[in-house]
């Protein structure tokens, strides 16, 4: 295939487009000695091309051991509906096909299971720089290896496993996650479910690590919620107040000050709007030893994720909670948004459930999780 690409550099110079490839094998006798052949098409994207005419090459060239040019050189003007010639209509054409046929062409080269691995990747919406650097990887390690022609699927997905653990280095909690200050704010949009995530967390520090645990609600804006987090607060056997104003999470950050850890619970608002923003900052007193943490479901869309992350960029933001990653099996975006803003995940959850549907994001589980779903079906 590399005498094929320098045939077709040479033929048709650094501009040319690969449109499709593939392996043909040659009839043997009764079934042995066949023979490889390797079809390539190709065209030209040139912005210095005639403006009347575009070139079209098909090399059809035997893999081993010469190189024979099987078809030549024509020349294919392109015609309207009219009859007549378009130049525009060439190029815009051509740049439309280079932009869709480049990458795909690319992957062409590649044997059939990385093709595989890869539209694997692009199911699970992992992000596209990633891809091609982890595809590049793996290829690597393919043309390396002396016997890759042994190499298994199971082997290229370990592969996956640890470059993609490489990535999330740094990015994640540990299994006995313990925060290291007093006060715990959890912030995010409505619907993501902050309440239900603050109760399994505090349910795992009473049960597991014995630690004593109160909560603060400034979410005024739902009696349900604070309905909610009372029935939690009752089941675990904490105390909670409602804050309605600064001065009253004020007073009842001081009278929780004996605790070990204090819980507060914020409102779910569209926090896409930047006002909704200030006036949490405004409630909340951030000058105690408070550390805030972004909650945010793995089914939402990424731009919505660096919306919200981007208007909190007011407050420091400590880490990140992704919840229902139960409801979707496409987990790319996760690993996406830890990597681009360079913040830790520190749990996920899996379910209604509590204390039992939450993970501690260590690097093992965060990749497990998005290597899962599409990538081991």
């Amino acid at each position: 295939m590399q005498e094929v690409m320098n045939h077709i550099r040479t033929e048709l110079g650094h501009n040319a487009v690969i449109l499709n490839s593939k392996v043909i094998n040659r009839n043997g006798f009764l079934g042995l000695f066949k023979k490889k052949t390797f079809e390539v098409v190709a065209t030209i994207d040139d912005d210095l091309v005639d403006s009347k005419k575009t070139t079209y090459t098909k090399v059809n060239i035997d893999s081993i051991p010469h190189i024979k040019r099987e078809s030549s050189e024509s020349t294919v003007p392109y015609k309207n509906e009219d009859g007549s010639s378009s130049s525009k209509e060439i190029m815009k054409e051509l740049h439309s096909m280079k932009q869709m046929l480049t990458l795909d062409s690319k992957y062409n080269l590649y044997p059939e299971i990385l093709r595989e691995i890869h539209q694997k990747l692009v199911n699970i919406e992992l992000d596209k720089q990633l891809i091609d650097k982890l595809m590049e990887y793996l290829l690597n390690k393919w043309r390396n290896d002396s016997r890759s022609a042994e190499m298994t699927r199971e082997l290229l997905l370990q592969l996956v496993h640890s470059y993609l653990h490489e990535q999330v280095k740094g990015l994640s909690g540990n299994k006995e996650q313990l925060f290291k200050r007093k006060y715990i704010n959890i912030v995010g949009p409505t619907g993501v479910g902050k309440t239900t995530t603050i109760a399994k967390v505090a349910a795992e520090y009473v049960l597991k690590h014995n630690k004593q645990i109160a909560f603060i609600t400034t979410d005024t804006y739902r009696i349900a919620a604070i309905e909610q987090l009372k029935t939690y607060a009752e089941i675990l056997k904490i105390p909670v107040e409602v804050a309605y104003n600064s001065e009253d999470f004020k007073q009842a950050a001081k009278r929780f000050a004996h605790y070990d850890y204090v819980f507060i619970d914020t409102a779910g608002r569209n926090y896409q709007n930047k006002e909704f923003v200030e006036d949490l900052k405004s409630l909340i007193d951030f000058d105690i030893d408070v550390e805030t943490y972004l909650v945010l479901s793995a089914t939402s869309k990424e731009n919505d994720m660096d919306i919200i992350y981007n208007q909190f960029s007011i407050i420091p933001i400590k880490g990140v909670i992704f919840t229902k990653i139960d409801e979707t099996a496409n987990h790319g975006l996760v690993l996406n948004f830890i990597i681009k803003h360079r913040i830790p995940l520190i749990y996920m959850t899996n379910g209604q459930d509590v204390p039992d549907d939450i993970i501690a994001a260590t690097v093992d589980e965060i990749v497990k999780v998005v290597c899962g779903g599409h990538l081991y079906a």
